[in-house]
């Protein structure tokens, strides 16, 4: 897909698990219907953690990652209109075929030939990067760079919230209080669900969460599940968030559901891990469990203009930045910084 220029640009390359170098490497040209973008920001996703803990996609290894981004049009490529050069721009970061049953469908990950940029491919850590014109969404000028890098971790919680079917009045409980917790407590209060309970082990975190919406918090797990009941009338939750991605908490989650609760399984655990149900219970309950991780196509738009309309409070996410430079810094101290929601990278 992508053609190599003679000049060479800047980039991070993470070349084995907890070490990335700053290289010079081939800069892209844009191929025809591509775009070539000058990269701003990028944020750290949880699935960068986890490619650079060696947790996740270490077989694509030595790679560029990064796919929470933001830049300008610096080059068109032949074909592409509706775009000029220096305009802002968000991208989608997942290409599929664009034809098959589950392209058009949306459901752009169960492609066979599905590619994500920074995970199967190389991604955002860069100066420059060459993506389809298909997927480059035009942003308004006036919302800052750090603002826009967030378009794609929200567009992952619009989805889940569409996949979930959730509205107004409606009891959701969300495990994990951490970037993403956070922006799902953000969207679920601007959707209408109440109570809105969040639980996480830290009380920090909690306490963030609390003063972005949240009615309610617990960091004790063992208190979790009375203060669920207590606060939906004994019932247990109509919805449950699992956005952390460990099996206990999963499995937890069968049991803060109400019956005909629903689980929205969006935190990504271990490849083995498995949940538990009773299927006489669910059957006759009508409980569903429904998978949700990445925004996609209409998810972007609308992500974008939620945030360009202020409906999300952005400033705890675009606090912390480090340049390109220091990005092995920036995730050697992620962990040491919990009151970081989200940490950038600015090229």
């Amino acid at each position: 897909m992508i053609q190599l220029a003679g000049e060479t640009m800047r980039a991070a390359v993470l070349t084995k698990p907890g070490s990335f170098e700053i290289k010079d490497v081939p800069r892209p040209l844009a191929g025809r219907d591509e775009v070539l973008v000058r990269i701003t920001r990028v944020g750290i996703c949880g699935t960068d953690i986890h490619i650079f803990n060696g947790h996740y996609a270490a077989e694509n290894l030595p790679m560029i990652p990064g796919h929470e981004f933001t830049g300008v049009v610096a080059e068109l490529g032949e074909g592409v209109t509706g775009l000029t050069p220096d305009q802002p721009v968000v991208v989608d970061m997942n290409i599929g075929c664009g034809t098959c049953f589950w392209c058009r469908r949306n459901e752009i990950l169960n492609c066979p030939q599905m590619q994500q940029m920074g995970i199967t491919m190389d991604g955002a850590f860069a100066e420059y990067i060459a993506v389809p014109a298909r997927l480059v969404i035009p942003a308004p000028t006036h919302v800052p760079a750090e603002v826009l890098a967030l378009t794609e971790p929200l567009a992952c919680v619009v989805r889940c919230a569409r996949k979930a079917n959730i509205s107004f009045g409606q009891s959701v409980v969300v495990l994990g209080a951490g970037p993403i917790g956070n922006l799902h407590v953000q969207l679920l209060r601007t959707i209408g669900a109440a109570p809105i309970i969040v639980a996480d082990l830290s009380q920090e975190r909690v306490q963030m969460a609390l003063e972005a919406g949240a009615d309610f918090g617990a960091s004790d797990p063992d208190s979790l599940e009375a203060l669920v009941r207590e606060k939906t009338d004994g019932r247990g939750a109509d919805v449950v968030i699992e956005s952390v991605g460990l099996s206990a908490l999963y499995q937890q989650a069968t049991r803060l559901i109400r019956k005909g609760g629903h689980i929205a399984a969006f935190g990504i655990s271990g490849p083995d891990d498995t949940l538990g149900l009773n299927i006489v219970e669910t059957i006759l309950q009508e409980n569903s469990v429904k998978g949700s991780v990445a925004g996609m196509g209409q998810d972007m738009h609308d992500a974008l203009t939620l945030l360009a309309h202020g409906r999300i409070e952005t400033g705890l996410f675009t606090a912390a930045s480090y340049g390109l430079e220091d990005i092995q810094e920036a995730f050697d101290t992620l962990s040491s910084r919990p009151g970081d929601l989200k940490t950038q990278i600015t090229i």
